[in-house]
């Protein structure tokens, strides 16, 4: 059978065709939506990250990443303690819609200490509360926690298709190293390996599981919470290390390598699936370091108390395409903004009639760095926080507790602590002192006025709990004698 000349072409115009389509297709990612990492740790300070400044701890693929994205320098937690910190972040809501005002509901400290009934609050978040991981998994993702969830018995029913490691448990399940009992995904631990590893690994399978399809992965690690087990095989390395002068705990130094390490490997996985260039990293910390196992300085406080040691956290993003390379953001943004900003990245929904306290940072991270609003950042803890042992006063307000009640606004450059046991106000500049040494709340009483009507403003308009009823075990008298107890020993 004999084609004519315009048959044949036509075949060959669409073995041609056919042939471009094939290598267009190849050429194209595997979903046109950004996947997103989201890696959030627990404890780590303002200054733990190389990036950051640390003199001893080493996360080179963390400073790596910091480097190819923005890196914030005022980025905030809502809370200086884990569970309200992951609720607020999970919820998109400041603790008073939320009410995990503390870890537990049950009173914190010595009662004869504490002048005020503490508002208790709930240790579980509202199932009825939908997550970003609700928004994204609706938008067509698959969504995974590993590690910490701290805000009830089962992430699942919050978003999340797989859960590996999550608990209402706020530690690691019985240490870094197994047995872990019944816990998700973490049952079959072989002896001696790292829970902080396994969590990498995990992220791993998940990865290649799913690398044909969107997927948001919440990396939670346990890390650097306590226990301080360190990871065996690093020991001797930082031992043999000259100390820093801001850093030089050795268990820590390894908690946090096995964490980079991690961060190492998942790169190098992105890489070899060719999902780098779709993928979206977001590095976080749920509150301060630890008093005496960090540092924070030249920022005042740690885990616990509401200077900034406590809540100002090390944030970068990086995204491709999107975010400039080693560009620096200035800007204050705090953990509830997050949510807007994930449903923006993803193309998903803010739910309906839910409050949401923050806003996107889409527009900060495009460059647009005058598009955000002139806006006050808050902070609401009508609970006690006790000292540990041997962190007795050490950068807090008092001897006995990290934090007493109270409720903090940041607006602009400016800070004002308001404490409602003694009435006790504290205004600082950040600007010219981050540390929070100079209090000019008697120096300055407009600027402390403004701020603080506008603080109670905002509590009107969220319904925020202030503990007013006094404690009838209270002893002045006892309270007195162990400050001036602590104080002594301090000398």
């Amino acid at each position: 059978m004999q084609h004519s000349k315009s048959s044949t072409g036509r075949i060959l115009m669409i073995l041609i065709l056919t042939a471009l389509s094939i290598v267009s297709q190849a050429a194209q990612p595997k979903h046109s939506r950004p996947n997103l990492l989201f890696i959030y740790l627990d404890d780590f300070g303002w200054k733990d990250t190389g990036y950051m400044g640390s003199d001893f701890f080493e996360t080179p693929h963390l400073d790596k990443l910091a480097g190819e994205g923005m890196v914030f320098t005022n980025a905030y937690s809502c809370a200086s303690n884990c569970a309200p910190a992951r609720a607020c972040l999970l919820s998109g809501q400041y603790t008073p819609r939320h009410q995990i005002f503390n870890v537990g509901t049950g009173p914190r400290g010595n009662a004869k200490y504490r002048r005020l009934l503490h508002v208790p609050g709930v240790s579980t978040l509202d199932p009825k509360i939908k997550t970003w991981a609700h928004a994204l998994q609706e938008a067509g993702y698959r969504t995974a926690t590993m590690g910490k969830w701290h805000l009830s018995e089962d992430p699942i029913p919050y978003g999340f298709h797989v859960n590996i490691g999550g608990t209402h448990s706020g530690g690691p399940p019985r240490g870094y190293y197994p047995p872990h009992g019944k816990v998700p995904g973490l049952a079959d631990a072989p002896p001696g390996e790292y829970v902080t590893d396994r969590l990498s690994q995990e992220a791993i399978t998940f990865i290649r599981t799913n690398q044909d399809r969107p997927w948001m992965l919440y990396l939670t690690h346990f890390a650097v919470h306590s226990p301080f087990h360190a990871k065996k095989e690093l020991v001797s390395k930082y031992e043999a290390k000259p100390s820093g002068q801001l850093h030089k705990d050795v268990t820590m130094a390894t908690m946090i390598q096995a964490v980079d390490d991690g961060v190492g490997k998942i790169r190098a996985t992105l890489d070899e699936l060719d999902l780098t260039d779709n993928t979206i990293i977001v590095f976080f910390s749920d509150n301060g370091g630890v008093a005496k196992v960090t540092d924070m300085a030249p920022l005042r406080g740690y885990k616990g108390t509401y200077y900034e040691g406590g809540i100002r956290e090390p944030f970068f993003v990086k995204w491709p395409g999107v975010v400039k390379p080693g560009s620096i953001c200035d800007e204050p943004i705090i953990s509830v903004d997050l949510y807007p900003t994930f449903c923006d990245m993803a193309g998903a929904e803010f739910p309906k009639n839910q409050p949401k306290d923050g806003i996107s940072l889409v527009p900060l991270l495009k460059g647009q760095i005058d598009a955000l609003p002139e806006r006050a950042l808050f902070w609401h803890f009508p609970a006690y926080l006790q000292v540990g042992a041997g962190i007795e006063g050490v950068e807090s307000r008092d001897p006995l507790f990290r934090t007493r009640p109270c409720s903090i606004i940041r607006l602009g450059d400016w800070k004002l602590h308001q404490y409602f046991e003694d009435g006790g106000l504290e205004l600082y500049n950040l600007k010219t002192d981050v540390g929070e040494a100079n209090n000019l709340a008697q120096t300055h009483p407009q600027k402390r006025q403004a701020l603080l009507e506008r603080l109670i403003q905002w509590r009107e308009q969220v319904g925020a709990p202030i503990p007013t009823e006094p404690n009838p075990v209270f002893d002045a008298d006892a309270e007195a004698a162990a400050v001036r107890s602590k104080r002594l020993s301090m000398m």
